[in-house]
């Protein structure tokens, strides 16, 4: 699965399983969870494009097309990542400045 498509899920989970209780029982990820496995993701994905770099560049055979789509894909998941941090952040400030 990818960090996307594992992103879309949890988020339908949430979504779907109503209450906090009856969302941990249909098996939902808490956003922690989410973003842990996001961060983790993309590690591995930045992990394959350095190795298809390193192997393009020692002329491993490794084809630059591949080289390519492995840093676009490492790429993205990065600026989701990035984009989920922000939102979060926003949230958080936008809580922090609520007032009773």
């Amino acid at each position: 699965m990818t960090g996307v498509q594992g992103v879309q899920q949890a988020l339908s989970q949430m979504v779907e399983g109503g209450s906090t209780a009856s969302s941990q029982q249909q098996g939902a990820v808490p956003f922690a969870g989410v973003f842990q496995s996001m961060v983790t993701e993309s590690s591995a994905l930045d992990a394959k494009a350095q190795q298809a770099v390193t192997g393009l560049l020692n002329g491993s055979g490794v084809e630059v097309h591949d080289v390519m789509i492995a840093t676009q894909k490492a790429d993205m998941a990065f600026e989701l990542g990035l984009q989920m941090r922000n939102k979060a952040v926003a949230a958080y400030q936008q809580m922090m400045n609520m007032q009773f």
